[in-house]
């Protein structure tokens, strides 16, 4: 069965680099650290809105020693349209804090350290790990939970479970492009509630479909 899932899962990989050229996150960041914090706001929130955030944050805060030094209320200002605003404004002050104590405000480049980090949990470690630093990396979001579930490659719901279950049918050299092009399907085509199977690249091979 594994090598049944592992064929589809390459073949699955190929139709979506055909359909989507541009395999990126769609989050804007200059630095390792601006990933992280722009990561952070995107929880229930589109990347769109974060990027209409994220200069003015960025331009007022450009070291983790600034956001660990931010005042409250001034920082959830700047991103209160982002929603839960005074959580993620809690989340990247003691991001900033930290930073500055463990790594002397850089941000490390390993995996778990990253995970260490207040704020940062596997999936935005793993984003920054890919489009940082150039490292493969498995980005488990929503929409990959749901896509390689109608793909038929997992039956789990837990994130991490699925990330496991993947490093096992996707090559290593292609786990950051695997997770831009399934989040940018999902994102665009393989929608939640009406995916457009009409207009999917992946409609005669998806058991979701009904055209396999």
């Amino acid at each position: 069965m594994t090598a049944v899932l592992k064929r589809r899962s390459a073949e699955i990989l190929e139709r979506l680099r055909r359909h989507i050229p541009d395999l990126r996150c769609e989050l804007d960041f200059s630095s390792p650290l601006e990933l992280a914090v722009a990561a952070i706001l995107a929880a229930q929130c589109t990347d769109k809105r974060v990027n209409l955030v994220t200069p003015a944050l960025f331009k007022k805060y450009r070291t983790a020693k600034a956001y660990a030094s931010a005042d409250q209320a001034a920082l959830e200002e700047l991103v209160k349209s982002t929603g839960f605003f005074r959580n993620k404004t809690k989340s990247i002050r003691a991001l900033g804090v930290a930073l500055v104590e463990r790594y002397d405000g850089e941000m490390p480049r390993d995996l778990e350290a990253l995970i260490a980090l207040p704020g940062i949990g596997r999936k935005t470690a793993n984003l920054l790990m890919a489009d940082a630093y150039g490292e493969p990396g498995l980005i488990i979001d929503t929409h990959q939970i749901r896509l390689n579930q109608r793909f038929g490659l997992t039956t789990q719901t837990d994130a991490t479970k699925i990330e496991m279950e993947l490093r096992d049918l996707i090559p290593v050299r292609d786990w950051t492009d695997w997770s831009h092009a399934v989040t940018l399907h999902g994102r665009y085509t393989c929608l939640a509630r009406a995916p457009k199977c009409d207009e999917c690249p992946l409609a005669d091979i998806c058991p979701a479909c009904g055209k396999a």
